[in-house]
């Protein structure tokens, strides 16, 4: 049996922080940030295997699902919600799901992450199906809400992946493609939305955006079917018609105007 005390909740490898001075805990915190990236890298073959399991569920018509509670629960919302405008995706294509509810995404819970089958029932209201995939976040890899989530997953025969910030957590043996990214002890004893958040947080960058890629929301490197919610993406569209088109900012913008999208200004003078 592995011990059961993640590294995120060991002692920080910093003391009396309250003595250091402001450019002291700025240098140490950014010490701490810089071991980030190298430990996210040295996942990359396991989160290739996940990106390519997501791909095929979600070419066949799945959705991807985020379950976390507190800090996790919170990083995933904001990846999932930020895919419709960047992708042109449906707000029900990536759906993240909190413990303790929306709510919950501004204001702590008391006791939502403990309750082992919550997850499941939230997700059963989204009529989840073994057409789907779910990922489980948490940094100490064993949040009751998630770990429940998962094992009714597998009972439901619903492919699952899992991100934790541990090698001793119990969401990893749950899921089919775990992910553990083990950033140690954080500066501040135990606040897991440092440096686990920040590893989190880039290993759903990399997942979302190699999805989408890989499903043909991206050309080249642009955007091209990201919303067109405010005057800076509007402007950000029109370049794009002007690079690809080499068409002037006016006769762009026109096109813009008439199609609605890039996509569709592409498709319209055959460059897609």
């Amino acid at each position: 049996m592995k011990d059961k005390n993640p590294e995120t909740e060991r002692e920080s490898l910093y003391q009396d922080l309250d003595q250091m001075s402001v450019l002291e805990l700025l240098t140490n915190i950014n010490t701490e940030d810089r071991k980030v990236p190298q430990i996210v890298e040295q996942q990359i073959p396991k989160i290739e295997k996940l990106v390519k399991a997501i791909v095929k569920k979600m070419q066949l018509g799945g959705r991807l699902f985020y379950i976390g509670a507190g800090t996790s629960g919170r990083i995933g919302v904001l990846d999932a919600s930020e895919c419709p405008p960047t992708f042109g995706v449906p707000p029900d294509m990536i759906i993240g799901i909190i413990a303790g509810g929306d709510t919950a995404i501004r204001t702590a819970v008391e006791n939502a992450e403990d309750d082992v089958n919550q997850a499941w029932k939230d997700l059963e209201k989204y009529q989840i199906s073994s057409l789907d995939f779910i990922i489980g976040i948490a940094a100490s890899g064993n949040t009751p809400y998630v770990l429940g989530g998962l094992k009714k997953a597998k009972e439901n025969k619903v492919k699952t992946g899992s991100i934790s910030c541990t090698s001793t957590g119990l969401i990893a043996r749950e899921a089919d493609y775990p992910i553990e990214l083990v950033t140690g002890p954080e500066f501040l004893t135990g606040s897991t939305r440092m440096k686990a958040g920040t590893a989190q947080k880039l290993a759903l960058n990399m997942i979302s955006t190699s999805v989408m890629i890989k499903l043909g929301k991206v050309k080249g490197n642009k955007m091209v079917d990201m919303q067109l919610s405010n005057e800076k993406l509007v402007k950000r569209a029109i370049k794009m018609i002007m690079e690809e088109l080499n068409i002037e900012y006016d006769l762009a913008a026109t096109l813009l105007q008439e199609h609605k999208s890039v996509r569709a200004v592409l498709l319209a003078n055959n460059k897609i």
